[in-house]
């Protein structure tokens, strides 16, 4: 899979480079979207994603706490951390119970922060709130920090943005750079697809769930904060 280096994100070229996730072989026959996956990504790719994108030692922030970024922070050496409010004041938890303000995280820094999106609570993605959301993560940044977002699948909507687009355009307006797009494999590919075949595709009946396209994929989307100097120089 192609892929630009974790630490310094390639700022010659006009578009992000997309990296495709594959189903890994030894789970082709069993379900990826289980208790330890993560937004359906499964605990093997999840623990390369926080492995590519972050070092030993490095603080690893996850949003909603869950149980298999933990574990995979841990198992990689990594700092597992979450987020607590506790009225205007934002806080970050380590799982060691050591609680630090997120304006003293500058020398440690977050390295890598992931979310979901939309964020629980929500049903939609909109522009200003997903902007706002990109602000407070960025700060939690260091210099050249990233944040992983992931993205369900879904059909674009008659009149509206594509969600993707709107990710993308309220974390630039929050000062990240668009780094990589990561197309997940929820399924694995099939050897033979014949609805992209003339002779076969009219008579072959779409999968469905409950009357609704079976997903067959997510997007995980890279971001990193950048430096005064590197935006200078982007100009």
């Amino acid at each position: 899979m192609p892929q630009t280096s974790p630490h310094t994100p390639d700022s010659s070229s006009e578009r992000p480079r997309v990296g495709l996730f594959l189903v890994p072989v030894h789970r082709r026959d069993a379900p990826l979207a289980d208790a330890a996956a993560w937004y359906g990504l499964d605990p093997q790719r999840l623990g390369w994603l926080i492995r590519h994108y972050t070092r030993d030692g490095d603080v690893v922030l996850d949003l909603d706490n869950h149980p298999t970024v933990a574990s995979a922070a841990r198992y990689l050496h990594r700092r597992p951390a979450t987020i607590t409010t506790d009225g205007d004041h934002t806080r970050v938890r380590f799982t060691d119970d050591r609680p630090a303000r997120a304006r003293r995280l500058a020398e440690d820094g977050v390295a890598l922060l992931l979310a979901g999106l939309p964020r629980p609570g929500g049903d939609r993605l909109g522009v200003l709130a997903t902007t706002e959301a990109m602000h407070q993560w960025h700060r939690l940044l260091r210099p050249g920090g990233f944040i992983l977002t992931a993205l369900p699948a879904a059909g674009p909507q008659p009149g509206r943005i594509s969600r993707r687009s709107t990710v993308i355009s309220a974390a630039r307006t929050a000062g990240l750079r668009y780094h990589q797009h990561l197309p997940v494999l929820l399924v694995p590919l099939p050897a033979v697809e014949p609805r992209t075949d003339a002779a076969t595709a009219a008579s072959t009946r779409p999968a469905l769930l409950d009357g609704r396209h079976v997903p067959i994929h997510m997007d995980v989307l890279a971001f990193t904060a950048t430096s005064i100097d590197q935006e200078a120089a982007d100009a």
